[in-house]
């Protein structure tokens, strides 16, 4: 059985500050380098049918049948089941991170 990491919990956030950077590669030296856009000028993305996934295969009918059994209190809760899905899942992202 692999091991579990436990410690103390570290920030999150959309942006880690590095403050390691030299003076030259600061903020306002990567500003300078970048070409001015003039004002009301925006960036266009052009997407393409080939990058599509397609249509999100959903089977309707069985989406209804759990939301009733849900809603009526008769759908079946089993929690070793529950946990060997937890397990695996912890496995199967520890073998995608190597």
């Amino acid at each position: 059985m692999s091991s579990f990491e436990i410690g103390a919990s570290r920030p999150v956030g959309a942006i880690q500050p590095n403050s390691t950077l030299p003076a030259n590669q600061g903020p306002a030296a990567t500003d300078a380098a970048l070409p001015a856009t003039p004002a009301g000028d925006t960036a266009q993305v052009e997407t393409s049918l080939t990058t599509s996934a397609g249509p999100i295969p959903v089977d309707q009918s069985r989406v209804a049948q759990i939301r009733d059994a849900v809603q009526n209190g008769t759908y079946p809760v089993i929690p070793t089941r529950i946990g060997d899905a937890m397990i695996a899942a912890g496995v199967m992202l520890q073998k995608a991170a190597k």
